[in-house]
């Protein structure tokens, strides 16, 4: 652009600010050929791109992205994968940033943006899948980035391989299953499934399902499908209100009531420390014991009472007593006093190996260097 003296003008901060943004837009959505369902909507990209939207109101900052959205599909950059949606979810045409000499500063950006959104709703665990796997070229790779679980790690069940290719293409065809299938007590059943949801959960994945007309979702432990069948014909149901993240939340994979409770615990030694870094909730409420306490911390915190939460009350031996509910605290008594009685008492050490060091695990390895 230039002015009546010949001089070239540079753009205007907020043209330029626009095309920046326009640009982050777009490489932060993902690549053509992405399925729908893993598309992009107006409301996760306000997540992932907050602080380029400003700090309006919720409906100035809606509206100002419609406008980019707009833009950039009139422009051919990007497309709507579902149109007269409800949300509508949008992904890249064609390559054209892998082209762009400044590709680099935009990824760079975009992962800035992604720390943006996972980092305050804790949520690494989708930051390091989303580095390692669902990017065109992965920024990091295993070898630079591993995910390291904090529980001992069973060998992943056997499965037969058909089974599973048969449960994936059910779900992504959204259609029934035609099955045997083999209870723990070695009865089998041939039932029509209506798939919902798949879920791993330590070594053995379990499907979500509808059988035959029910409208109860059963979780299925798939080592026990014996075969399965997709039927391409006979689209699946779906199952009134099920939703994954509630499932989850509830303790259905635990085989757990999922009933809520207001844990109240006394903590002490490492699980003090984890607990002030890693609360178990959100709304974890946490205060000083008394100075005469053997307890450093006690912790209330509201979640669903089920399996996994009993065993990770156990594993955590004499750091931590259960005061409420008083139901959890009786089992969580009895299971210890049932352990202690497999083992004979401890004799006292040998005068030779009373002073022998003792090793001891760190969970906070990093801060002991």
């Amino acid at each position: 652009m230039s002015d009546n003296l010949g001089y070239t003008r540079p753009m205007s901060a907020a043209y330029h600010d626009r095309i920046q943004r326009l640009r982050r837009l777009e490489a932060v959505l993902p690549k053509q050929g992405t399925k729908p369902a893993d598309c992009l909507d107006g409301a996760r990209l306000l997540d992932i791109l907050d602080q380029a939207y400003g700090k309006g109101s919720p409906a100035s900052r809606r509206r100002a992205l419609q406008r980019d959205l707009e833009v950039l599909v009139q422009d051919q950059r990007i497309e709507i994968v579902n149109p007269g949606g409800k949300p509508l979810r949008y992904r890249r045409i064609g390559n054209t940033l892998d082209d762009d000499a400044l590709i680099w500063d935009f990824t760079l950006r975009q992962v800035r943006d992604l720390i943006a959104e996972a980092v305050p709703k804790r949520q690494l665990d989708r930051l390091w899948e989303r580095l390692l796997y669902e990017r065109d070229r992965p920024l990091l790779t295993d070898q630079q980035l591993r995910v390291v679980p904090d529980s001992l790690r069973l060998r992943p069940v056997e499965l037969y391989p058909e089974v599973l290719h048969s449960i994936i293409t059910a779900l992504a065809q959204r259609c029934c299953l035609d099955v045997v299938y083999e209870n723990a007590n070695g009865e089998r059943s041939t039932p029509i499934l209506h798939p919902q949801a798949l879920v791993q959960r330590g070594p053995i994945p379990y499907l979500f399902a509808l059988k035959n007309d029910e409208d109860t979702v059963r979780l299925y432990a798939v080592q026990r499908f014996i075969r399965a069948k997709p039927k391409a014909q006979m689209p699946a149901r779906a199952a009134d209100n099920f939703d994954l993240d509630r499932a989850l939340a509830e303790g259905k994979v635990d085989f757990g009531r999922g009933q809520q409770i207001t844990l109240v615990i006394r903590v002490r030694g490492y699980l003090a420390d984890l607990l002030l870094d890693c609360p178990l909730t959100d709304q974890q409420i946490c205060e000083d014991e008394p100075e005469d306490s053997d307890f450093a911390l006690r912790i209330q915190a509201s979640l669903p009472q089920t399996g996994q939460l009993l065993r990770w009350l156990l594993g955590a031996g004499d750091k931590l007593e259960v005061l409420e509910p008083e139901g959890l605290r009786h089992t969580v008594a009895e299971q210890s006093r049932k352990m202690a009685a497999i083992y004979p008492p401890v004799p006292e050490p040998l005068p030779e190996l009373a002073q022998a060091p003792v090793v001891t695990v760190s969970t906070t390895a990093a801060d002991d260097a």
